[in-house]
């Protein structure tokens, strides 16, 4: 994506108590119209942030942009962003109808254009036909819809939302993902969006900016930060990891090396991702990339390490085996459903392809 930043943060600092950061030093563009989203467990920096952007807190230090002129001493209301909490905030003694024209009316559009624009936002949110009820007389979801719309309606180029489905159940929330997302791609306005679940973030964005101790690890479209994070925090928090440790044998000449575990298993053609031969390393690989066999390969079979099956786990379209390695961690496999189901107490052989192996000092 090459569209140009709408916003950008430059050497932006954090901190309540004058001694610790709570973000350090940001420089991150946003660009116009993607969906972003700011993931991160607690106290990462993430909701600091999001609340910098929309102007309910004041950096420390450096400046925030919005088309390359300085907002950051700009009060919120004079911001024009739509935002989209998650316990709502809508007012109980208003109608729907009257929640979402309230951005309009404080902006004293003419109410004939109000009506218009109100039907308008609560049809995209599919609530047309509700604006004379009360929020009390709404579902959580039809609730958080109603916050939606009322974030749209002034038409903001950019809309900011904090964990707003963490209220919601998960099939329902799983629902309002999509339709975000579908919304998203129907009006081309910036979202960006704080989460600390990673697969929300996974399915809804273009990209993801994975923070963690005041510091951006990594930003990057979905499948790379995925498929190549690019450290260990990262492949930890984002999916599913198996981590095996060991030592890295001698280069290949080709930036390839051998990782060699504690048992003497040897796992050739790794990556080494700027690491030195000789270190000891972790190297993390995802679950659905190893591969798990139940009967003993061939001696010559290269890339093998052997495990014992400790539980079995069912869920659904696939099983995920939890085994034991010789001076590891356990390890996760996630295996299809098939006719010869493993069993708990099994041996089993676990192939990994190199190309699957990230490794990290």
């Amino acid at each position: 994506m090459s569209n140009p930043a709408l916003v950008q943060f430059k050497g932006v600092q954090k901190t309540y108590d004058g001694l610790s950061l709570v973000v350090r030093n940001l420089d991150l563009d946003i660009r116009r119209g993607e969906f972003l989203s700011l993931l991160g467990p607690s106290g990462s920096g993430k909701t600091t942030t999001l609340m910098m952007l929309a102007g309910f807190e004041s950096p420390t230090a450096g400046e925030i942009l919005l088309d390359g002129k300085p907002i950051t001493r700009t009060p919120p209301h004079k911001r024009n962003f739509g935002m989209v909490f998650q316990n709502y905030a809508l007012f109980p003694h208003m109608t729907v109808a009257a929640n979402v024209a309230y951005p309009l009316t404080v902006r004293k559009v003419p109410k004939v254009d109000i009506d218009k624009r109100v039907a308008r936002a609560l049809d995209m949110v599919q609530l047309g036909g509700k604006g004379d009820r009360f929020p009390s007389q709404l579902s959580g979801g039809q609730q958080q819809r109603v916050a939606l719309a009322r974030a749209l309606v002034f038409e903001p180029q950019l809309v900011l939302m904090d964990e707003p489905l963490g209220a919601l159940d998960k099939q329902l929330r799983e629902h309002m993902q999509i339709e975000l997302k579908e919304l998203h791609r129907q009006l081309g306005v910036t979202f960006v969006y704080v989460t600390h679940d990673q697969g929300e973030a996974l399915t809804m964005s273009d990209r993801v900016a994975v923070f963690n101790d005041g510091l951006i690890q990594q930003i990057d479209i979905v499948d790379r930060l995925y498929e190549t994070p690019s450290n260990r925090f990262v492949a930890g928090f984002v999916g599913d990891s198996t981590v095996l440790e060991g030592t890295l044998g001698a280069d290949d000449h080709h930036g390839r090396c051998e990782l060699v575990l504690p048992t003497g298993e040897r796992l050739a053609g790794v990556n080494v991702n700027q690491v030195q031969p000789g270190s000891r390393v972790t190297a993390s690989v995802r679950p659905e990339r190893i591969e798990a066999m139940l009967t003993q390969p061939a001696a010559n079979d290269s890339n093998i390490i052997q495990a014992a099956i400790n539980d079995v786990i069912y869920f659904g379209d696939h099983l995920r085996l939890r085994c034991a390695v010789a001076g590891q961690a356990q390890a996760t496999v996630k295996v299809p459903l098939g006719d010869q189901a493993p069993q708990a107490g099994q041996p089993v052989w676990l192939r990994i392809a190199p190309q699957f192996l990230r490794v990290y000092a």
